[in-house]
């Protein structure tokens, strides 16, 4: 008998479904827990941005801009 395939998850699917979840289900201290955590996920990537916009600022200085 063969296993299951592995399910692939689709890039930004859970939080696509983190967003969509019934909050009404949680109490006081698991909602502010959830917002600490997203409050993280925003600085991440606020910092991943900064890093990809100077790769591409280095990147345009030594060969120039395309654009």
């Amino acid at each position: 008998m063969e296993e299951p395939a592995e399910v692939r998850i689709g890039r930004g699917q859970r939080l696509t479904e983190a967003v969509r979840e019934d909050l009404e289900l949680y109490g006081v201290a698991e909602l502010e827990e959830r917002i600490e955590m997203l409050q993280g996920e925003i600085v991440r990537c606020q910092a991943q941005i900064e890093r990809k916009r100077a790769g591409r600022e280095a990147a345009d200085a030594l060969f120039g801009s395309k654009g």
